[in-house]
């Protein structure tokens, strides 16, 4: 039987966490049922768009996306990702479009008349969309997670790397601040990790200039991080996969372009609950990454290298 207080969502896991980077899915899978969390998949749901849709037109982008959030209406549940880059997608559409409601209604309308058009759902506004970060810091709560720690993470000093539509998309953003945020580095207190400060936590990982000006994306993945290991990081930890996939899958790339030798582990979030909540490195997709995490998991001293 279900616990009464668990916390129950419409999980939206996103495309890059069921492809190239599967161990963000595996990892939110595993922390779920420790952190009193039911995620209950929405399977029919779409590609947010990573922000493109809206360059050849903002009712595309609006549309796809007021269809993901109706889905999660329909299940009278918050929306829940785990890729700042869907977070900030989606959840400024749901902005936009709870504005319309009152602001520019005749737009909803034509939204959601395409919405029914194609037998869905019509989007009502009645629900939030909220990234895992956020649920782990206003759902959860930092003190309750604290008492679900079983494997302090004394001794790993971490680096956090936001990424940019977590902080910069959205006009309001729960829990934290989008100049000078702190959740990330709340939750690594909590878990007993240090954190690093270092130039560049809240700026771009150059993922976005990836497809056009690879030399130049890379440059700045490799000024992220090399300023993290000169702040004395073990790892850097984000929320976001596309983040990741730069940080991490292209490190190899960006250690040539800039002409030496990185060797930084990234971990995803829900990686990072995972080691504190007990889990095993194998459950959490740990082997999975391009750059070698085994120099994290020997900083630890309750799993073994």
């Amino acid at each position: 039987m279900l616990s009464q207080t668990r916390l129950r969502y419409a999980y939206y896991p996103g495309c890059v966490a069921q492809g190239a980077c599967r161990e963000l899915h595996l990892s939110t899978q595993a922390i779920a049922p420790l952190l009193d969390m039911e995620l209950i998949e929405l399977k029919q749901a779409s590609c947010c768009g990573s922000g493109t849709f809206k360059e050849d037109s903002w009712l595309l982008e609006d549309t796809v996306n007021a269809r993901n959030i109706a889905l999660a209406e329909e299940l009278n549940l918050p929306l829940l990702t785990h890729c700042s880059t869907c977070q900030g997608v989606i959840g400024h559409v749901d902005e936009r479009l709870k504005e319309a409601q009152s602001q520019r209604p005749e737009y909803l309308a034509q939204v959601n008349q395409l919405l029914d058009e194609q037998g869905c759902h019509p989007y009502r506004g009645s629900t939030d969309v909220k990234h895992i970060l956020w649920a782990i810091v206003g759902d959860v709560g930092l003190e309750t997670l604290g008492k679900k720690v079983v494997r302090s993470l004394t001794g790993l000093k971490c680096a956090a790397f936001y990424g940019c539509y977590l902080l910069r998309s959205q006009k309001q953003l729960p829990f934290d601040h989008p100049i000078h945020p702190q959740s990330l580095e709340n939750v690594f207190e909590t878990l007993g990790a240090t954190p690093v400060d270092y130039n560049g936590r809240t700026q771009c990982c150059g993922w976005p200039l990836s497809s056009y000006a690879t030399e130049e994306s890379f440059r700045m993945a490799g000024l992220r991080l090399k300023a993290a290991i000169a702040a004395g990081a073990d790892c850097i930890v984000t929320p976001c996969p596309l983040c990741h996939l730069n940080l991490d899958s292209r490190q190899p790339e960006i250690a040539n372009i800039m002409g030496e030798s990185l060797q930084l582990p990234i971990l995803h979030l829900p990686q990072l609950v995972g080691l504190a909540l007990g889990l095993e490195p194998a459950q959490l997709g740990l082997g999975k990454h391009v750059v070698s995490t085994q120099s994290v998991l020997a900083k630890l001293k309750n799993y073994n290298a």
